[in-house]
């Protein structure tokens, strides 16, 4: 998956990771600031238990 998603990245190697790493920050801000708060009300810490 790793190397189609290289190989499908425009221009030169050092391009491709800085897209690469753009592209993980987006996937992360959008994680942080619109996916975990939405999920935040669906999980009570009080009921979490390791066994």
């Amino acid at each position: 998956m790793y190397a189609a998603l290289w190989h499908v990245l425009p221009g030169p190697w050092w391009l491709r990771v800085f897209f690469l790493l753009i592209l993980a920050a987006a996937v992360v801000y959008g994680l942080f600031f619109y996916v975990f708060p939405w999920v935040s009300p669906f999980i009570v810490p009080q009921e979490v238990t390791v066994g």
